[in-house]
């Protein structure tokens, strides 16, 4: 286990009760706390989606789903890559294809459960952040009458929950995430992005909420990336990246449980720490760019909601033509 690995979760954490996990997650019990939660998610990120993202949403999703209309003779004026060479070849006269803008989008997401969402340094833990940009992003796909999907993974896909539209139906996401008890610790990326490459036909926008810790999901999230859009929302502490000195610690691997003693009042320890989150973090980005994927990195101590603007804002400024 590398130090990154073991630091980066919590330090002695309490242990997980034996009846956390559970086979369905419709099973756990809906309390009143659970309820208002939703609700408050619900209430502020009614407020954005009106206030502060407005036709972004639609503008850049614009056009994401196209169905095949026709292929007709080519006239000045037609985009010269629509054409159809093969028809324009056994004619002799230059035809196009022509698509028609589906009037639905399918919006996914792939959230991760694994142990390690459940660590902050801050008043929030990353899967609190994580459900909110869910809800708002869902609620936001709702009002421009799209659909709506949700899978949570670990080191499996342990739900899966189809596509459908509907405030009532966001609403069940956002409850499965916030009260979701996963039946394994540790997290396995490929799974959930080879799953959902067979789960999904029509070309979609798939958000992957994780930190994305994991190796070898390298080839599972290019394949993906060649059909759908897919948007990595990258999950991270301040601790994660800088060590602070506090003396010896004890530390848990909250995925593996493994814990052992770290001097953190060690230069060369922190140093070592901060290296190998620095070539993780270029790891990351490295991978995005080679797949082709636009990515949107959130911290426990930033502001989720700036985040995903200056991801609409970046791809508006693509879709017309700019950088």
């Amino acid at each position: 286990m590398s130090l990154l690995r073991g630091i980066r979760d919590r330090i002695l954490p309490p242990p997980p009760s034996s009846d956390s996990a559970a086979t369905d997650p419709s099973d756990a019990p809906i309390t009143e706390e659970l309820l208002a939660s939703v609700r408050r998610i619900e209430i502020r990120t009614r407020t954005l989606v009106h206030d502060l993202f407005g036709g972004q949403y639609h503008s850049v999703f614009k056009g994401l789903g196209m169905e095949f209309a026709e292929v007709r003779e080519y006239v000045p004026g037609d985009d010269v890559r629509a054409i159809d060479w093969n028809v324009t070849a056994r004619t002799g006269t230059p035809h196009i294809k022509r698509f028609d803008e589906e009037r639905e989008l399918t919006v996914h997401f792939l959230f991760d459960a694994s142990m390690s969402g459940a660590y902050t340094s801050r008043d929030r833990f990353k899967r609190e952040i994580g459900a909110e940009i869910v809800a708002l992003l869902a609620f936001s796909a709702i009002s421009n009458n799209d659909k709506v999907g949700l899978g949570i993974f670990t080191d499996r896909m342990e739900l899966f929950v189809p596509p459908r539209k509907g405030r009532r139906h966001v609403l069940r996401l956002v409850r499965e995430v916030l009260a979701f008890h996963p039946e394994h610790r540790g997290s396995d990326l490929s799974v959930p992005l080879d799953h959902t490459l067979l789960a999904l036909r029509r070309r979609s926008a798939i958000f992957v909420l994780s930190d994305f810790a994991g190796a070898d999901f390298d080839r599972s999230l290019k394949v993906l990336a060649r059909k759908h859009d897919v948007i990595p929302i990258v999950l991270s502490d301040p601790r994660e990246h800088e060590l602070a000195d506090a003396g010896i610690v004890i530390v848990e691997d909250l995925e593996s449980g493994r814990r052992h003693a770290v001097d953190t009042s060690d230069p060369r320890t922190r140093a070592r720490y901060g290296e190998q989150a620095r070539r993780r973090v270029q790891r990351l980005q490295e991978l995005f760019r080679s797949a082709g994927v636009d990515p949107i990195a959130v911290s426990t101590d930033g502001d989720h909601v700036e985040a995903l603007i200056r991801f609409f804002k970046l791809r508006a400024r693509r879709r017309a033509g700019g950088r």
